[in-house]
């Protein structure tokens, strides 16, 4: 039997329409460093890849039964060998919208504290600010010199010479504030399980380099450190590490839902959420009509932070408040009806955001 040409474009459209009509998932790629013949730091007994693989299939398995819309996706799921382009590529293949790398940091063998060092760090893109951040970067980056010519797989990169990190200050990472944003939660959260929190911190990292997304290198503590070492080998250190990731990985996709205007079917926090927005409402709706009152703007963010965020640290979190504008969530702090008041704040708030600037506020709304 013959098709009409408008039976055949209907009969497409049924098959079609379908597939693109369905949302697409949130995509994370977790990433378990090293594996196979590149081992990773040791300790007495532990061996890094072991560790990294352990914590990442535990925070896997916790999102993937929380989460009905998010995929997850490993760069390995088991004891094999997988390098730090291929890494990328898998991630940027998966379409990711966030990249997580997991490692276990260790110090030279000559170090002095080799044994009493210890805490999380979190890494993303960027120049590293003191030799202990290059030192971390030259050694994950290392993994290269496993491979067989990687001076033209890697466009010449050599992972031990300072100079050659010079790559990594002309990289502009478009996605800089959501993996600083990530990076915050995870520090927030490892405090919380009584982790040493040892920052938010930048350095040239191949692997965030290379992925087109979101994307943090996780620390989890010092192998080197017979405590830690026990801690981190042990089902319990990984499944609690994995519990802090988990939930900052549960504050992030809130806010990027919140940005998005998706709906979180099993994100709980969302109650959390709209409370504190009830909240922030009767803070803008006291402001007398027609009253003109300064504030301090001091930071933007593409998507909600935490109440507990990072970069909050420090402050007075009562007087912090943000308005969202063009899609961007921008933070102030305080509110002063006079304007040499506000120039007192802005001076405190300075000391912590040297860009801070004043703003004007009318019936809740912004004066531009």
């Amino acid at each position: 039997m013959r098709l009409s040409v408008f039976n055949i474009i209907l009969a497409l459209c049924f098959f079609i329409v379908p597939e693109y009509a369905a949302s697409r998932n949130f995509v994370v790629v977790i990433d378990p460093g090293h594996g196979g013949k590149d081992v990773g730091a040791v300790g007495s007994k532990a061996r890094e890849k072991d560790i990294n693989l352990g914590v990442a299939l535990k925070l896997g398995e916790l999102i993937s039964d929380e989460y009905d819309d998010v995929d997850v996706i490993y760069t390995r799921d088991d004891d094999t060998f997988i390098s730090l382009q291929d890494r990328a590529e898998i991630a940027n293949k998966a379409h990711g919208d966030l990249f997580i790398s997991i490692h276990t940091n260790s110090v030279d063998r000559r170090s002095k504290n080799r044994k009493t060092v210890h805490g999380a760090a979190t890494y993303t893109l960027g120049l590293h600010r003191s030799e202990e951040n290059l030192a971390v970067a030259k050694r994950e980056n290392s993994v290269i010199e496993l491979e067989d010519d990687y001076t033209a797989k890697y466009q010449g990169f050599d992972p031990n010479s300072t100079e050659s990190y010079i790559i990594f200050e002309l990289n502009q990472n478009k996605h800089l504030e959501q993996s600083v944003d990530f990076a915050s939660y995870v520090q927030e959260h490892f405090s919380q399980i009584g982790r040493k929190d040892n920052g938010v911190r930048q350095a040239g990292f191949w692997v965030l380099a290379k992925t087109s997304m979101p994307a943090v290198l996780v620390e989890l503590d010092f192998i080197c450190n017979p405590t830690q070492e026990k801690y981190l080998s042990s089902s319990s250190g990984q499944k609690e590490l994995a519990e802090a990731i988990f939930e900052a990985f549960g504050n992030y996709k809130e806010a990027s839902d919140y940005y998005s205007g998706a709906l979180v079917s099993k994100n709980k926090k969302n109650v959390k959420s709209d409370k504190k927005a009830d909240k922030r409402q009767k803070r803008e709706k006291s402001i007398p009509e027609n009253k003109t009152v300064y504030k301090i703007q001091f930071l933007t963010s593409p998507g909600k932070l935490s109440e507990n965020s990072g970069y909050f640290k420090g402050m007075d979190k009562k007087q912090i408040d943000y308005y969202k504008e063009d899609g961007v969530y921008k933070y102030t702090y305080g509110e002063a009806e006079d304007k040499d008041d506000a120039a007192k704040m802005l001076k405190k708030v300075r000391s912590k955001y040297s860009d801070a600037f004043i703003i004007e506020f009318n019936a809740g709304k912004r004066i531009k």
